[in-house]
C-alpha cells in the first residue's frame, strides 16, 4: 500500500496553455519529485477529445488528469471525493468559477479533507466580499504580496502565506550572443537590427493591447523606422479587439509588426524573450503578470504598470527596478455584480512612451546588465524549488492536523 499523500487538485487542464495551467504543471511536477504525493487533477476549462482518465506519461499512476466540462459542480466533487478518496484539495482559480466548491467546503472538510487555495487579487480596495471564501479554506497560499496583505487583513493570517509564482530557469534563460543573433535573423530578417519590443500576454480588454500597439506607433512617429514590435497574442481573439485593423489604422507597417499566436513550447517563448531588447506588460489589473517574470529570467528587462503582483517582480525590497515601473496616474472605479468594487490603473501614454525612450538610450552592455541582475534576483527571490517546498511544508502541516485532530472548530461559512 502506498504511503503517498494523494492530492486532488483542480484548476484549468494542467498541460493547456494558460497561466493557470502552467503554474500548476510545475506545481504538481515539484511535488511528485518529492516522491511524497500522488496526484489526481480536474481538468477543466477546454473541451476534450475524450473523457477518459488521462495519465501523463512521465510520472504513470502517480499523475492521473480527470477531463471535464466547464468546471464541474457538487455532484461531480462528491463522485470523485467518494471514488478518489483523497488527502487533500487544491485549487487555484477565479474564485467565480468555483463559488459551488467554497460552498461545499465543511462538507470536505467533514470528509477529514483540508481545502487549499492557490490565489491572487489584482489590486486594493481589500475586497471584503471574498471573506466568506478565504474563510472556507483551511490554508491560502498568496501569489502576491499584495494579495498576503488582503487575505490577512480579513481575517486569515494564521492560516496563509506568501507563496509567489515561479518558472523553470532552465528553460527561461539567457542564451548566448550568438544563439541570439542567430535567432533574431532567422525570426525577424530584415528587422534583425532594430529595437525589439515583444509582448506575451491575452489579446484582452483589462490587458491594454492596442495601447501598447499605440505607444509603439508613438514611439516610431518620434524615433524613426528603428523599433519592430513581436505580439505573442491572437489579434482577433474575441476578448480583444481586432489587432490587425488596429495596425491599420494606425498606419503600421508590415514589416513593423508580427503577431506569433501558434501554439508554440516553452523553449520558444523563451527564444522570443531572448530576442527582445524589452517586455511590456502594462494591463490596468494584473494579479501577477507571468509574462514579467519569465522576461526577467530570460535577463530582458521590462516596462510594465507598478500594479498588482507585477510590482513585486519589477522593483525589489531597496527600490531598484528592473527594466521601468510605470507608476499608474489613473485609477478607475469598475466591478460586476460578482465582483462589486475594484480599481482598475491605468498608465499616461507620455510615461509609457518616456518608458521606451529609456530602455532605448541604454548601450547594450547597460541593457544587459540590467538584464542580468534581473535573473539573478528571480532566482533568488522567485525560485520554482523554493515554492514547492513552501507548498510541501503547508500540505503536509493540515494534512496531519486533520488526522491527529480532525478538522479545527472555525466558523461555519457559506459563500454568496
Amino acid at each position: 500500500m502506498s504511503n503517498r499523500l494523494k492530492l486532488l487538485t483542480i484548476s484549468d487542464h494542467p498541460l493547456c496553455s494558460s497561466g493557470v495551467a502552467n503554474q500548476t504543471k510545475y506545481f504538481v511536477e515539484g511535488l511528485l519529485s518529492t516522491g511524497k504525493y500522488t496526484v489526481r487533477s480536474l481538468g477543466a476549462a477546454m473541451k476534450h477529445a475524450s473523457y477518459q482518465p488521462q495519465r501523463v506519461q512521465e510520472w504513470g499512476d502517480n499523475w492521473i488528469i480527470l477531463p471535464i466540462d466547464g468546471y464541474g459542480d457538487e455532484n461531480m466533487m462528491r463522485e470523485i471525493l467518494d471514488t478518489e478518496k483523497p488527502d487533500a484539495v487544491w485549487v487555484m482559480t477565479d474564485i467565480r468559477f468555483y463559488e459551488w466548491l467554497f460552498n461545499m467546503s465543511d462538507e470536505i472538510r467533514d470528509r477529514g479533507i483540508p481545502l487549499f487555495y492557490q490565489h491572487v487579487w489584482d489590486n486594493f480596495p481589500v475586497p471584503t466580499f471574498n471573506k466568506n471564501v478565504y474563510h472556507s479554506c483551511d490554508f491560502i497560499g498568496c501569489i502576491s504580496k499584495l494579495t498576503h496583505d488582503i487575505v490577512c487583513e480579513l481575517g486569515m493570517k494564521e492560516h496563509c502565506q506568501y507563496i509567489p509564482h515561479a518558472v523553470n530557469k532552465d528553460v527561461f534563460r539567457p542564451l548566448s550572443v550568438e544563439k541570439i543573433k542567430q535567432k533574431k535573423a532567422n525570426a525577424l530578417g530584415d528587422a534583425k537590427d532594430k529595437f525589439v519590443i515583444f509582448y506575451n500576454s491575452r489579446n484582452a480588454r483589462r490587458k491594454m493591447t492596442s495601447d501598447v500597439v499605440k505607444i509603439f506607433k508613438q514611439f516610431l512617429d518620434k524615433h524613426g523606422d528603428v523599433a519592430f514590435l513581436l505580439m505573442h497574442t491572437d489579434p482577433k481573439d474575441r476578448e480583444g479587439a481586432n489587432l490587425i485593423e488596429v495596425a491599420k489604422m494606425l498606419d503600421i507597417k508590415p514589416h513593423q509588426l508580427a503577431f506569433s499566436n501558434a501554439r508554440v513550447p516553452p523553449e520558444d517563448i523563451a527564444s522570443m524573450y531572448n530576442i527582445a531588447d524589452v517586455t511590456m506588460n502594462i494591463s490596468n489589473n494584473e494579479g501577477w503578470g507571468l509574462s514579467v517574470l519569465e522576461s526577467l529570467m530570460c535577463a530582458t528587462p521590462v516596462i510594465a504598470n507598478f500594479t498588482g503582483g507585477m510590482r513585486d517582480q519589477i522593483v525589489d525590497k531597496n527600490g531598484f527596478e528592473f527594466g521601468v515601473a510605470v507608476k499608474p496616474v489613473t485609477r478607475s472605479l469598475t466591478g460586476s455584480q460578482q465582483i462589486p468594487f475594484i480599481f482598475d490603473d491605468r498608465c499616461s501614454d507620455e510615461d509609457l512612451l518616456a518608458a521606451l525612450e529609456k530602455i532605448y538610450a541604454m548601450p547594450d552592455k547597460e541593457r544587459k546588465e540590467l538584464g542580468m541582475k534581473a535573473r539573478e534576483r528571480c532566482l533568488r527571490d522567485f525560485s520554482l524549488e523554493d515554492m514547492v517546498n513552501k507548498w510541501d511544508k503547508a500540505i503536509v502541516k493540515y494534512v496531519n492536523q486533520f488526522k491527529e485532530k480532525g478538522y479545527p472548530e472555525r466558523v461555519r461559512v457559506a459563500v454568496i
